[in-house]
């Protein structure tokens, strides 16, 4: 790998990390708030973090192996005194012996909870649980404080104005209130309650200053966690670290080995840039690479050999060491970029779009590898049409630009040329599965925050599902090591692959739940609704049922893209493997 900032030899680039011409300070910003935020809005639905369970049934078509490190079982791990889960008592043949009570179905030895992934049940505790035992941990109650953004923030509310999301501040809280009491019924937390305590940010999400003062108060409350943060500066997860108070989706994606020096108190859903990079330069090596460009809109270009050019955004101050560290991943196989480009926000592409194709044009590239925000194309597939440049558009997961929502919004000549790695997954109808069929399911109405339902299960789950296993003895460190210890979740084609730990496909322990991808490509005649569920033409299909491949999975083969056989858009009812009883009836 070069140093940062080094020249990587045999490749053309222009671009620069610094202030770009008749940009400004303010304008840069744009970029990483638009990664940083919409990376949280409807893309983590209904995932969980249990142990599993051996019966579930698995659909070998369409799952990932779970890896060999963790448990295979969580009969096979050591609990403390008075910590019973369903496989335990079962091995034992002590489960008929236990009142398990209405939240357990035993016929499984699951919650009953018509969520998937379903935890493994856990015996009602009885007896001392201890008291206090950890920051914000006493005899009676969890403190948790759900951080909240200001309710007239300029950049979230231009932000939302782009995907029609008007859930308000208080909406997201009474949401977080409901589910909370929701889930106090089914899981179990050894006498003590999960207090939910509000916290309004008292500046924007870019302004890292207000971050440690915000931070800096809600450490002084003294929490066992926080829920959500300011996600485009740091900031304010170093301060909780250093205070030791855990946190869960409060920072912008960074490095391995950040998340490792903050252990064990910084934690996220999504998968770290890094990891990111590594899963796609697999895809393009394994797959691409050597292989004409068969899947480009021109002719000309059809017949040659893939010549990748790469255009990326600046998106933070590692952006530099990042592409250094893709370039020397992609240099595993051989493979390198004739050109990359670069631009800092997608409004300065009026001007510099142009001259960023016509150098890709000149470069002989017939494959862009596009790693931006989800605006930037927009802008780039016109001018490319404008230009009869009609490459392959290869996506690399990078936030939304794999979305319908987005995609339909780009020159459709192009970007029926578009397929990739993505980090999403096939939807399923919110009518018959997911957070608003549960929230419906148990309250009878929608939740008051209906658009952005999908980001904050994931977080109130995070803190839930390590609870039982954690036993009486909560701490931080007990978190992580049953995190780090319990199965993965095995993937299904509606939902990623979930693990945390060293589970030997990345480097050093994974402190992000999502772990591998799936291929897709842009159908751009067929119909459907998008995220935001409007109808219209589109969709992205997922090849192979959607089957998902962790690191070193990717197959080597050719692709078989731009045929609709065996792919899937949304599904209609959830997959087998992912499908839950239709008759559990709510306690309350």
């Amino acid at each position: 790998m070069q140093p940062s900032g080094a020249q990587p030899s045999g490749i053309k680039r222009s671009g620069s990390d610094d202030e770009a011409p008749g940009s400004s300070g303010a304008a840069k910003k744009f970029v990483p708030i638009v990664v940083a935020v919409l990376a949280v809005i409807g893309i983590v639905a209904a995932v969980v973090l249990s142990g599993g369970d051996d019966d579930q049934p698995k659909d070998a078509a369409t799952t990932t192996a779970v890896p060999k490190s963790g448990a295979t079982s969580l009969a096979d791990l050591d609990w403390p005194e008075g910590v019973v889960p369903f496989p335990v008592a079962k091995a034992a043949g002590t489960e008929q012996d236990i009142d398990w009570g209405d939240r357990c179905d035993t016929e499984r030895g699951l919650v009953a909870l018509p969520l998937f992934s379903q935890q493994d049940c856990f015996a009602p505790f009885k007896g001392d649980n201890g008291g206090a035992t950890s920051t914000g941990v006493t005899a009676d109650e969890i403190k948790v404080v759900v951080y909240l953004t200001q309710p007239n923030d300029p950049v979230l509310k231009f932000i939302y104005q782009q995907i029609n999301n008007d859930d308000t501040v208080d909406q997201i809280w009474e949401t977080y209130q409901s589910f909370n009491e929701m889930f106090a019924r089914y899981y179990e937390t050894y006498g003590r309650k999960v207090k939910l305590v509000r916290y309004d940010a008292t500046g924007s999400i870019l302004d890292s200053v207000a971050a440690v003062a915000d931070a800096e108060a809600i450490a002084a409350m003294e929490p066992f966690m926080v829920l959500n943060g300011p996600n485009l500066t740091n900031a304010f997860a170093d301060t909780l670290a250093a205070r030791r108070v855990m946190c869960i989706s409060c920072t912008p994606g960074q490095p391995n080995d950040w998340y490792e020096q903050r252990a064990p108190y910084v934690w996220d859903i999504q998968k770290n840039p890094t990891q990111n990079q590594q899963l796609s330069a697999e895809y393009i090596g394994k797959r691409l690479a050597g292989r004409p460009a068969e899947f480009a809109g021109d002719d000309a270009l059809k017949a040659k050999e893939r010549v990748f050019g790469y255009i990326r955004v600046v998106g933070s101050d590692s952006a530099q060491a990042l592409e250094d560290a893709y370039v020397a991943e992609l240099a595993k196989y051989d493979v390198e970029f004739a050109r990359i480009e670069t631009y800092a926000t997608p409004t300065e592409l009026a001007g510099t779009g142009r001259d960023i194709i016509s150098r890709m044009k000149e470069a002989g590239v017939t494959s862009v590898v596009f790693a931006g925000d989800p605006l930037a194309p927009q802008t780039l597939t016109t001018i490319a049409t404008d230009q009869q440049f009609f490459p392959e558009w290869v996506i690399t997961g990078t936030v939304l630009v794999d979305t319908t929502a987005f995609s339909r919004t780009y020159d459709q000549k192009q970007w029926a040329h578009a397929f990739g790695p993505s980090n999403l997954f096939a939807r399923v109808d919110p009518a018959v599965a997911g957070g608003a069929y549960l929230h419906n399911w148990y309250y009878g109405q929608p939740a008051p925050a209906d658009q952005t339902l999908a980001v904050l299960i994931p977080n109130l789950q995070f803190l839930y599902n390590p609870l039982p296993g954690a036993g009486p003895t909560l701490t931080p460190q007990r978190v992580q090591d049953l995190l780090f210890s319990i199965p993965a979740i095995a993937s299904t084609p509606s939902t990623p692959q979930v693990s945390y730990g060293n589970r030997g496909f990345f480097p050093g322990p994974d402190y992000a739940a999502l772990d591998d991808q799936v291929e897709v490509w842009w159908d751009a005649t067929a119909t459907g609704v998008d995220e935001l569920g409007r109808q219209g033409t589109g969709m992205w299909r997922y090849v192979d049922g959607g089957k998902r491949f962790l690191p070193g999975q990717w197959p080597e083969s050719e692709p078989v893209l731009f045929d609709p056989a065996g792919t899937v858009t949304v599904l209609d009812e959830p997959p087998a493997a992912a499908r839950l009883p239709d008759d559990y009836v709510p306690v309350k």
